[in-house]
């Protein structure tokens, strides 16, 4: 109705009413929805920033069911691992119980050695202690020696012209029975003539002149190089009337003709006096040979020991003192002494219960059992005259035993290392059981020793193998092992291989579980236990990923078979089975380390997942969402203001209604 006119007042209020509407009607609708932000006119930016967030996290949670099947599927793996290692340790439980049980053989291959006498466990090539060594010497001549009669006269004592004759210094042709002109003396075939003067020895071969006027000590010094006689300490001499003569050691001495009738050195019919002889011979070496040159009476040794030598015997010194020493120190021996006596000082120095002996001029001495013999001397050239050039070195015996530095090789048995021993005392030998077994030991051997004889048997580990070629200088006839190069087969014992091969079907029972175990392995289709792979995503483009390549844990994969019978008839295959389960468990927990670690992964990234959900929706909601407190206040604030613009409104209105009635 057109001609309605409203006051300003009236008009004022019912703007203010209706502006006050529209507050309190967005506000109710923000109370309703909960969002300050329903459509893009309210907040164009917000708006489509809030459902690009709220799309991701739903896009996200999408895939934590994908996530959370992966965890099932590693979950049900490790369930899987932890089954098969208890089969596998019940496989092993088998195993062992069937080492336990007896070997299936009744007699495992062996060979055995013929009885070694002496031998025992630690001392198998039975070496006994030394016994006495005896050292020969060389051939040694004795020096020879002729001692005249006291040279006669009417007076019975032979006397020259004047008091000379007592000395060296007489001269031949003074002596009672005077050496004259064309007498001769015969050398060892060698001819003095002596002639008128005073000339010495002259001449070659075997003529030689002399002259009468020469004095005694010329003449014993043409002997003795007639004779061959050259050691200064032996020479012949006349002492007191008394001429004695001494023979080298290259021959004997023999002096004739007519001037060894006039020195009383020979043998003749005109002579009054009584004489020895004249023959000087130089002997083997003998027991009364003297060691050293003593009145000319008997024979010595070439080169004479003298007082203060020492002979070195083991170490102990052997001292030679004079012929006057009293005494009997067994470390002393008298300078006269002859060669029994010495050897009897050596022995006692040895503690030899064998004498020494001197036979056909070579002297024996032995050792004893104490410890080897070991003689030298400060007089080399003394002891070389006893035949002992050089000292002596002598070992004592040493009695072997019937396996020493014998070998004894055996052939690979068993899959083990072929064995290649050397029997002997010395350092890397063997020679007690010990060491035997030790050396065997690679080789799948063992040794024992009873009743003095050595037997050589395979192992519990291997004890289905035969023994390999035997070889070495300890086999054949005559030695320790005689039997020969070969050893039996090992012989079947039926009801311990019975035994043995119910464990195998226990075992091989349990093999079977193993491969249904890893077939049941699975969860929604896919088993890591059976070769398949789990792939994973985390994130709504595809591009953060996790592939988990899954084994092959069947029987196969874990390097175990079903065995046949048999398969346990000895140690050393069950050890190779027991190996393999070793294999399997350390392959099974290794596993179980690699699921564990990706379990780990896939739960962390399935938490970080749900995480960032919350965090893509809680920007969401703070970009949308009405603070409901604040609204409602407005709310509130706004329904007291449409009520007084009414009340307002009422009176403005009422106002003009007064007016027009005063009009009318």
């Amino acid at each position: 109705m057109s001609g309605i006119v409203l006051s300003s007042s009236v008009r004022q209020n019912l703007l203010s009413l209706q502006s006050t509407a529209d507050l309190l009607a967005t506000t109710q609708n923000r109370l309703a929805t909960g969002k300050k932000v329903n459509t893009a006119l309210d907040n164009p930016t917000n708006y489509f920033t809030a459902a690009s967030l709220d799309s991701r996290a739903s896009d996200i949670n999408n895939l934590l069911d994908g996530i959370g099947n992966g965890v099932q599927v590693l979950q049900a793996a490790n369930t899987g691992i932890t089954s098969l290692q208890k089969l596998v340790d019940s496989a092993k439980s088998v195993a062992n119980q069937a080492l336990q049980t007896t070997v299936g053989f009744s007699t495992k291959s062996s060979f055995t050695s013929v009885v070694i006498d002496g031998a025992t466990a630690d001392n198998l090539v039975a070496d006994q202690a030394p016994t006495n060594a005896a050292f020969t010497g060389t051939s040694a001549p004795q020096r020879g020696a002729y001692t005249s009669t006291a040279v006669a006269t009417p007076g019975g004592q032979l006397e020259t012209a004047g008091p000379v004759n007592a000395t060296p210094s007489s001269l031949l042709s003074q002596l009672t029975v005077a050496v004259a002109a064309n007498d001769t003396l015969v050398v060892n075939g060698k001819t003095i003539t002596f002639q008128a003067g005073a000339n010495g020895l002259v001449g070659s071969g075997n003529a030689y002149t002399m002259g009468v006027d020469t004095s005694l000590s010329d003449l014993m010094t043409a002997i003795d190089t007639l004779s061959g006689n050259t050691t200064p300490a032996n020479a012949s001499t006349a002492t007191g009337g008394i001429i004695t003569l001494r023979s080298g050691t290259a021959a004997d001495l023999v002096v004739t003709g007519t001037a060894a009738v006039a020195l009383e050195i020979n043998t003749a019919a005109q002579s009054t006096a009584t004489r020895g002889g004249g023959a000087v011979t130089a002997g083997a070496l003998a027991g009364t040979t003297k060691l050293s040159v003593g009145d000319g009476t008997a024979a010595s040794i070439a080169n004479a020991f003298a007082v203060g030598d020492t002979i070195t015997v083991n170490g102990k010194t052997l001292t030679f003192v004079a012929a006057t020493a009293t005494g009997n120190d067994p470390n002393e021996i008298k300078v006269d002494s002859d060669v029994t006596g010495l050897l009897a000082k050596i022995d006692g120095l040895t503690g030899s219960t064998t004498a020494s002996t001197i036979t056909g001029g070579k002297i024996t001495l032995n050792t004893g059992t104490l410890s080897d013999l070991s003689i030298t001397s400060s007089n080399a050239g003394a002891l070389s005259s006893l035949g002992l050039a050089g000292g002596v070195t002598q070992a004592r015996t040493q009695v072997l035993g019937v396996l020493e530095g014998k070998t004894l090789k055996i052939g690979a048995t068993g899959g083990g290392t072929a064995t290649d021993i050397v029997f002997g005392a010395a350092p890397g030998r063997v020679s007690s059981l010990n060491q035997l077994n030790e050396a065997l030991a690679a080789n799948n051997l063992q040794a024992t020793f009873v009743s003095g004889k050595l037997t050589i048997t395979t192992t519990n580990e291997a004890a289905s193998a035969t023994i390999g070629a035997i070889t070495g200088s300890a086999v054949g006839a005559g030695q320790a092992f005689a039997a020969g190069t070969t050893a039996p087969a090992p012989v079947v014992d039926a009801d311990a291989k019975l035994a043995r091969d119910n464990l195998v079907t226990q075992y091989n029972n349990i093999i079977n579980q193993i491969t249904t175990t890893t077939q049941d392995a699975s969860f929604n289709g896919i088993n890591l236990l059976g070769g398949d792979t789990l792939k994973l995503t985390f994130n709504e483009t595809g591009k953060s990923t996790l592939s988990i390549q899954g084994v092959n844990f069947n029987p196969a994969g874990l390097g175990l078979d079903v065995l046949s019978s048999g398969a346990f008839k000895d140690n050393a295959a069950i050890n190779e089975i027991v190996t393999a389960l070793n294999g399997a468990s350390s392959t099974l927990r290794s596993q179980a380390s690699a699921f564990g670690s990706n379990l780990s992964i896939v739960q962390i990234r399935q938490d970080f997942s749900k995480n960032l959900i919350n965090v893509l929706q809680t920007g969401s909601s703070n970009l949308t969402l009405a603070d409901t407190n604040e609204e409602a206040a407005n709310s509130q604030a706004l329904s007291t203001r449409q009520s007084i613009a009414v009340s307002a409104l009422a009176l403005a209105n009422q106002s003009q209604q007064s007016v027009l009635q005063l009009l009318r």
